[in-house]
């Protein structure tokens, strides 16, 4: 992999990304511009990537470094990409080393900017970035939040350790990675769990962490595509390059994915929403010295799905999840095949859920449903793997 390192304030963001991939068994080799190594010296990126640091075109001239690198790269990961790195990559300059990779390689490239918002919104920039896109490069939309000095708004650099799980999306795609098969679509994505309050401490819940929803996210980024996630109390870090809405409770997630689903080519509903809440939210905390209420009175959330399904605009795909546990009224896939004559999805995402299945956990496994009943297995894997087995269906239903 070739780490590039463009000339921001965000340079030293760059070694966490180093670290991430590195630490997960990448062999990472750094090339970093002039400007670049005035905010993080040579020495630090050869130490923590254990490679030798390209840092121009003359150095080694008999290796012929700009050419060489690109060539031999399996992914061009580019942090911080400034507004005057990506102005160059866009003309197709090689007037230095990192430029000079780019033009060579024949590897997916990923972009991920940081810089002033005013920079991030001018037009020039704007069409530069789109003029990569359409070349088949990942540019990530940047994070929105403190910049340098008392600035603050979109530009920020995504959280590193996002950046890099990102870029092993790509790679979990093989030789598939450099298509961006979902570029010009958007995709709505609901993740974690909801909460229904009993009172200001005390709420029925359940233990989805959000985890498969994000890694989705990740993957609809990989594949280029402008993804919303609705998240759920969700616990994790900001996908990079997605935007992320955080909600609470049932009615909250309803709100948020209705207001956005029309606009979506691909809509996503991997939350797990509660079934009930209780019908009176108490205003103070119900105190145990009172006695132990003698029932709960629950009353029934809105069905999003279902209410999905009635509204969705024509040539929208809608992916529905089936966590199940099994039991007297029937087996897994027996009761996700019930739900589907319910709510004909064009895709059932079937898992097993309990201790140590589904929730919480960094591996899962699945049936993948659609709406002709077609089973596909899907054995244990990441859920990044698996989030990538599910757009290879979706991207089919797309036409």
């Amino acid at each position: 992999m070739v780490l590039g390192v463009s000339g921001g304030i965000a340079s030293y963001k760059a070694v966490e990304v180093l670290r991430q991939l590195t630490e997960t068994g990448h062999q990472v080799r750094v090339v970093p511009t002039a400007a670049a190594l005035r905010f993080v010296g040579e020495v630090t990126w050869a130490a923590l990537s254990g490679q030798p640091v390209s840092t121009d075109l003359f150095t080694d001239a008999e290796d012929v470094a700009h050419v060489r690198v690109g060539r031999e790269a399996d992914l061009v990961l580019v942090v911080p990409a400034t507004a005057d790195l990506m102005a160059r990559a866009a003309a197709g300059r090689a007037d230095d080393l990192l430029t000079g990779t780019l033009l060579t390689a024949t590897c997916p490239v990923i972009f991920a900017p940081a810089m002033h918002t005013e920079m991030w919104q001018h037009p020039a920039t704007r069409a530069n970035v789109a003029l990569l896109r359409e070349r088949g490069v990942l540019v990530l939309e940047p994070a929105v939040g403190r910049l340098t000095g008392a600035d603050s708004g979109p530009g920020r650099l995504p959280d590193p350790v996002e950046i890099a799980a990102v870029a092993r999306a790509v790679l979990a795609r093989g030789a598939g990675g450099a298509r961006l098969d979902l570029a010009g679509r958007r995709v709505l994505i609901s993740a974690g769990g909801t909460r229904e309050y009993l009172d200001p401490v005390r709420f029925l819940g359940n233990a989805s962490s959000g985890r498969q929803g994000y890694a989705l996210a990740r993957a609809a980024v990989a594949r280029g595509a402008e993804v919303t996630v609705v998240a759920a109390n969700v616990a994790l870090s900001d996908v990079a390059g997605a935007s992320i809405l955080r909600v609470g409770s049932a009615e909250q997630l309803r709100t948020a994915v209705h207001e956005r689903a029309p606009g979506a080519d691909v809509v996503i509903m991997a939350a797990a929403v509660a079934d009930f809440r209780p019908a009176a939210e108490h205003q103070y905390k119900i105190k145990k010295d009172a006695g132990a209420p003698e029932s709960i009175e629950l009353t029934r959330n809105p069905d999003v799905l279902a209410e999905l399904l009635r509204d969705r605009r024509p040539g929208q795909v809608l992916v529905g999840f089936a966590a199940e546990t099994g039991g007297p009224d029937g087996g897994v896939l027996e009761l996700a095949r019930a739900k589907l004559a319910r709510k004909p999805v064009d895709l059932l995402v079937v898992n097993q859920v309990g201790a140590g299945l589904g929730f919480e956990v960094e591996h899962n496994s699945a049936v993948l449903l659609d709406r002709a009943g077609t089973a596909t297995d899907v054995p244990l894997m990441s859920k990044d793997l698996l989030a990538h087995r599910i757009f290879d269906h979706v991207v089919g239903m797309l036409g």
